[in-house]
């Protein structure tokens, strides 16, 4: 069954600076959907072991969708507006920024020491989706090569 498949397309739109240069892909990783759906499951647990509350039921549907078409993201443009909403709520509850406060970006470094982040995604994070943030989030903490991830780790834990 396909139907309801089209928001699960990879590639999604690309999220483009103020010159029109592509960033990154609007898209939701699959490993962020299970941490919403884990998220629903911590506050909303199921009364009976069966009967699953409203957002863990929108977010499952993307899921086995998504693990059914071998898809490792889905576009966050066109995703079903309650599993969105889902999503969002989990969203809401994590950092906003990987920043540390020491961007070597402001010295000329293409890629920040502090965060990982590129001079671009930096410069226009206010203005990035949250799947697109996401996105920026996976890529530094997949590559653990920022300082956030070792001699400052516990300074950016303090923010948690």
């Amino acid at each position: 069954m396909t139907r309801g498949f089209a928001h699960l397309k990879p590639g999604g739109a690309s999220y483009c600076n103020p010159t029109g240069e592509p960033m990154v892909e609007k898209s939701i990783h699959i490993t962020d959907i299970e941490a919403a759906i884990n998220h629903w499951r911590a506050l909303k647990p199921s009364p009976d072991g069966v009967t699953l509350a409203p957002e863990l039921r929108a977010l499952a549907e993307v899921y086995a969708l998504m693990v059914y078409h071998r898809q490792e993201e889905a576009a966050e443009q066109g995703f079903p507006a309650k599993a969105y909403e889902a999503w969002r709520a989990w969203y809401d509850t994590t950092p906003d920024t990987p920043c540390i406060a020491i961007c070597s970006t402001s010295q000329g470094d293409p890629i920040c020491k502090g965060c990982g982040r590129t001079f671009e995604e930096v410069q226009y994070w206010t203005e990035m989706s949250p799947g697109a943030k996401r996105h920026v989030w996976r890529r530094i903490t997949l590559s653990r090569s920022s300082w956030r991830f070792n001699r400052y780790s516990e300074r950016a834990a303090e923010g948690i």
